[in-house]
């Protein structure tokens, strides 16, 4: 039986992305505009401290994902969308300050994550739980950076 999101609980919350993820259509792509909005003040970040957040971030995350999924009974609902924040500021990990930067990362990002190419899919397929939830993401943010990262060299 599958139970709606417990807007009370701060684990809900956060796995569904502020409420990002509760959005009736593609709450996967909310959920990374949502982190496009927070990547913003943690650009400011130095760099060290950025990737210290976004460690923080994808292991809290493993258990927040699959808490929310436990509760809700649902792996890997859509409305899950921790993971897309950590794959987006994963993308956007190198990536140069401007607006330019910031979009092309988030179509880079959607794109690997809708269309999971390998080993995306097998991941999704294969690993189940929080990590599972997460990992799919983590490898898609990790590709769309490093086509983010061969746009910057090209250009």
């Amino acid at each position: 039986m599958q139970v709606k999101p417990n807007w009370r609980n701060p684990i809900h919350v956060l796995a569904f992305g502020f409420g990002s993820g509760a959005a009736p259509k593609a709450p996967g792509t909310f959920g990374t505009l949502a982190a496009c909005v927070l990547y913003l003040p943690l650009a400011q970040l130095s760099f060290q401290n950025y990737v210290l957040v976004l460690l923080i971030s994808a292991l809290v995350g493993i258990y927040l994902c699959g808490k929310t999924a436990s509760d809700i009974g649902v792996h890997d609902h859509g409305g899950i969308v921790w993971d897309e924040f950590v794959g987006m500021w994963i993308t956007m990990l190198w990536a140069p300050a401007g607006w330019l930067w910031l979009v092309l990362g988030f179509v880079l990002f959607r794109f690997f994550d809708i269309v999971k190419p390998w080993p995306i899919r097998w991941l999704d397929r294969h690993v189940h739980g929080g990590l599972g939830i997460m990992l799919d993401d983590i490898v898609a943010g990790a590709m769309a950076m490093g086509c983010l990262q061969l746009v910057v060299v090209l250009i």
